[in-house]
């Protein structure tokens, strides 16, 4: 048996398509096998970049059934890059379970710095990034208010993911859970031409949303909970 190949994470823009690396681009031309989230999305990107490689279907729906083929193929030689619709694959998108795979087979797994939504998002929003914690999509019904209360007390600044038709409703839940005067920033459409940070208390961020209907992707960031009166005068928020 060769030499076995190597699996990249390749992560692609979030909106602008300029925000394609130089090395990313050049990855994606020397790959042997491109997977993607959906093909129609990526051809785009792949025409824009004058990539001819071949390209395959692989999403949440069937990578139980692809991902020990292309760890099998890996193997034998070939060189596979992952992206996914948008940003860096794993995050909130397909791709933990074909890193596990390979890491755990030895194969060599290099993940090439890029695009995220939720690091603009958190630099944005004017409250601490020093520190924060990720929590992606909350769970739609079971578990939600379990992890809301629990949320409730964390004292770093949180992200989260949501689509614009949950959005209203998120920001209702988390006013109840967090209280209304809880500061949070809500980034949408990050990296392309009608980007918009929207700051200010849950209560007030909320009721701007249900006056004007959001569109496009979204991330949401709250401020972490306070826990002393020092951090209370920092904030200049009322718990």
């Amino acid at each position: 048996m060769g030499m076995a190949g190597i699996l990249y994470i390749v992560p692609t823009p979030v909106g602008n398509l300029e925000d394609m690396t130089f090395r990313a681009v050049q990855t994606l031309k020397d790959a042997d096998l491109i997977l993607a989230e959906d093909t129609r999305t990526s051809s785009v990107l792949l025409h824009k970049y004058d990539i001819h490689g071949k390209l395959q279907s692989h999403h949440k729906f069937n990578e139980h059934q692809t991902v020990e083929l292309i760890k099998d193929k890996i193997l034998s030689g070939l060189n596979v890059a992952l992206i996914s619709d948008a940003g860096t694959p794993g995050i909130s998108d397909p791709g933990f379970l074909l890193v596990r795979t390979c890491a755990s087979e030895g194969i060599e797994v290099q993940t090439l710095p890029g695009a995220t939504a939720c690091i603009p998002a958190i630099v944005s929003s004017g409250l601490p990034c020093d520190r924060f914690c990720f929590e992606g999509f909350l769970p739609v019904k079971k578990g939600r208010q379990t992890l809301l209360k629990e949320l409730a007390f964390e004292p770093r600044t949180m992200v989260f993911y949501e689509s614009p038709y949950r959005l209203v409703k998120t920001l209702d839940q988390f006013a109840e859970y967090f209280g209304p005067n809880r500061l949070c920033s809500v980034s949408r459409e990050i990296s392309k031409v009608h980007e918009e940070h929207r700051r200010g208390t849950l209560a007030d961020v909320a009721a701007w949303f249900r006056e004007h209907e959001p569109k496009g992707e979204i991330v949401i960031v709250v401020a972490g909970c306070v826990r002393d009166k020092k951090q209370l005068k920092d904030n200049i928020l009322e718990e």
